[in-house]
């Protein structure tokens, strides 16, 4: 038997960790074991079956069951005796969860989510599994001592049993990830995603399917991708379901209307009232959306707004002294789900006085309110210019900052951090403002210089003054596209040279040239039960579709074919998936339009200093789709590592004016020397090359 290492009567070994999540667990009277090899060996040595509980600090249900179950004395005895525990943190150890979710949701008919609670042998094959349970039998639900009773009583008498089953399981998963027949993803596929996609669409208030409704930008950056690709019949209803959905989700309760940022997902199908948390990833993937209308000029009336309030929350609430974005903001506050952000009409009019009665009317707080117990969540009735009301709700954000507030869990994820990085680039160029693209390179310049280890290796976390857990995938593929688009918005050159890095690790790392496949977790990875292949789309990209989408810009722009064949294997290395549910890869498919039509590149040649070079080189941003490249240079410059030599061959400035040329393949536009000829320049560069 190992010894109980906590540090006292009240505390577990979780005590130990810097993990916002396991430290919430850390009083638990449960014997909670990290994920690693201590808990494996012990599991192994007294042959216990393995509890793996798998959550987040920020997630609601996990807080329940915790109080219910994790904190009962009676509950936690019966784990103790007969389980090994194990508390993991999904945002720290996404391949531990993606394994177990995979296995939960066979299990359970496509049903999943957290927490997780799966049960496994010792050497970690799961054989049974599910997600919240209740401390009393509920709607044909049982209790989770049911749950663990059944249990213990399989594993000492019916051992056999769940050997076989475990085996089946873990049989079956890796039978899913073989790949089938090859083939070309062409825009047949890429058509089709986006007509399923579309078949899905709320054409009355916006996104996708009915409630719970989530942003999925994955979703939304495909449609965006797609509207160059299609004709015209098909990509106008597209377009308007798009400019729909910015305006629905923006007025809406999806956000945040005294704070800024965007909720995690609505309970309800028109927007009204969210589930209360705030992630990280989700402010910097629909910072990308949000950009990308505005720069198309598509955004309806003046949407900028949930940009500029969004930077400034980033900036207020969940940038770190340190360097880098938090994780991510609770649902609860002291306990109580929603209680920080909430309102009625007197907690209105002891803050507005006599202004009250006209925000209320403006921000539909009723005296039955929307919310619980007659309160109210604010969302945007009057959709009035942002200018109205501006003061008030300043005040009130001022007032709700004198409540006890949501906890944020101050952990820097590297893939969070990459989505935020890219987001703010873009959103830079959309508000016009480089401060804000201050902001992106000072958060890139944090995960390089302290999450980047000596010998070039990525890793996932920061947290209590270290980073920790090698880094996986998805985090050098949000980091790749990220650095492009530091070097697009105009940060320097030296994010090619980070760009190549990435990219070069996530070949050496995650991809595997025999198959033409990339790993989720890194070669040199801990070892799992298996090695788990790329992460599904879903709230954030799938890693491999990123990966592709990252490699095909980066190999283009460098002319790099190694780069692009990997991304070319990466992508129709999928095609079984592709032809079964395209529209279930929307990542993939972005990455298979961008080789479609291939990348842009604008060349401008001027002196750097010159308002005409600078306003060549704006304009260039402003017209170029986000995925291309805009490359400025003074007259005899090097060329920059990074951009292949044919881009620039024979570039010479009009008359010695600064020029700029837009440029496919092997082919360029004419020189022009004025801004505004940009944007046809742009439009009669050559087409698709594939």
């Amino acid at each position: 038997m190992t010894s109980d290492p906590t540090k006292s009567s009240s505390t577990n070994r979780l005590a130990q960790e810097v993990s916002a999540y396991l430290l919430q667990h850390s009083q638990n009277p449960v014997d909670w074991y990290p994920w690693g090899p201590e808990a494996l060996e012990r599991a192994r040595e007294e042959d216990r079956p393995l509890l793996v509980s798998i959550g987040y600090s920020a997630c609601h249900w996990c807080h329940v069951m915790e109080g219910e179950s994790f904190e009962n004395e009676s509950t936690a005895a019966m784990m103790n005796a007969h389980f090994i525990n194990i508390k993991v943190d999904r945002e720290e150890r996404p391949d531990v969860d993606q394994i177990y979710m995979d296995a939960v949701v066979r299990l359970n008919d496509g049903q999943g989510g957290w927490p997780l609670t799966v049960f496994c042998t010792p050497d970690g094959r799961p054989f049974f599994g599910g997600t919240y349970y209740p401390p009393e039998p509920r709607h044909g639900m049982p209790s989770f001592s049911q749950i663990l009773e059944a249990i213990d009583d399989a594993w000492t008498n019916r051992r056999t049993e769940i050997d076989e089953a475990a085996g089946r399981i873990l049989e079956t998963i890796q039978a899913s990830t073989t790949p089938g027949p090859e083939m070309r993803v062409e825009m047949a596929h890429i058509s089709q995603a986006s007509s399923l996609l579309m078949g899905q669409a709320d054409t009355e208030h916006g996104g996708f399917g009915q409630g719970p409704k989530f942003p999925t930008p994955t979703n939304l950056e495909l449609q965006l991708a797609v509207l160059d690709l299609l004709p015209k019949e098909q990509a106008d209803p597209i377009a308007r379901h798009l400019t729909q959905t910015a305006e629905e989700m923006a007025r809406g309760g999806l956000y945040d209307h005294l704070g800024g940022g965007f909720h995690r997902y609505c309970v309800d199908g028109h927007w009204t009232i969210p589930h209360f948390e705030k992630m990280l990833y989700d402010q910097g993937l629909l910072l990308r959306f949000y950009a990308e209308l505005i720069r198309r000029g598509s955004a309806p009336g003046d949407l900028a707004w949930p940009l500029r309030e969004t930077v400034d929350y980033l900036r207020r609430e969940m940038t770190s002294p340190e360097g880098g974005f938090y994780a991510s903001q609770d649902a609860d506050a002291d306990g109580v789900e929603g209680s920080y952000q909430v309102w009625t009409p007197e907690s209105v009019r002891t803050v507005l006085g006599e202004k009250a009665d006209a925000f209320c009317q403006a921000y539909g707080v009723t005296a039955a309110g929307n919310f619980e117990d007659g309160q109210t969540h604010l969302t945007d009735q009057a959709r009035a210019p942002r200018a109205e009301f501006q003061s008030e709700r300043a005040a009130l954000l001022e007032a709700r900052h004198g409540r006890v507030a949501p906890d944020t869990d101050r952990k820097r994820v590297a893939a969070w951090n990459g989505y935020t990085i890219s987001g703010l680039a873009r959103a830079s160029e959309a508000l016009q403002d480089p401060s804000v693209l201050q902001d992106a390179v000072a958060a890139m310049d944090f995960v390089t210089d302290e999450m980047v280890d000596d010998d070039g290796r990525l890793f996932r976390v920061f947290n209590g003054g270290r980073a920790s857990v090698p880094a996986f995938l998805d985090d050098y593929a949000a980091l790749l596209d990220a650095s492009l688009d530091l070097y697009r918005a105009g940060a320097g050159e030296r994010f090619l040279t980070i760009a190549l890095h990435f990219a070069q690790e996530i070949g050496d790392r995650f991809y595997d040239p025999a198959m033409g496949r990339l790993y989720y977790t890194a070669a040199d990875g801990d070892p799992l039960v298996y090695r788990p292949e790329t992460d599904n789309d879903g709230a954030t990209p799938a890693a491999a579709g990123l990966a592709a989408v990252g490699l095909v810009r980066l190999g283009q722009l460098a002319g790099l074919q190694i780069i692009e064949k990997q991304a070319d294997a990466i992508i129709d290395g999928q095609s079984d998936w592709v032809t079964r549910a395209p529209h279930a890869l929307p990542t993939l498919m972005r990455a298979a339009a961008l080789r479609l039509r291939g990348v842009s590149v604008a060349v401008i040649i001027g002196d750097p200093d010159e308002a005409e070079t600078q306003a060549l080189t704006h304009r260039a941003r402003r017209v170029l789709l986000p995925d291309d490249a805009v490359v400025s240079l003074a007259p005899g410059a090097q060329r920059p590592i990074g951009v292949a030599a044919t881009w620039l061959e024979g570039r010479e400035p009009e008359g010695g004016r600064p020029t700029a040329w837009v440029c496919r393949g092997r082919s360029c536009s004419l020189p022009v020397t004025r801004p505004e000829d940009l944007k046809m320049a742009y439009s009669s560069a050559p087409g698709p090359t594939a």
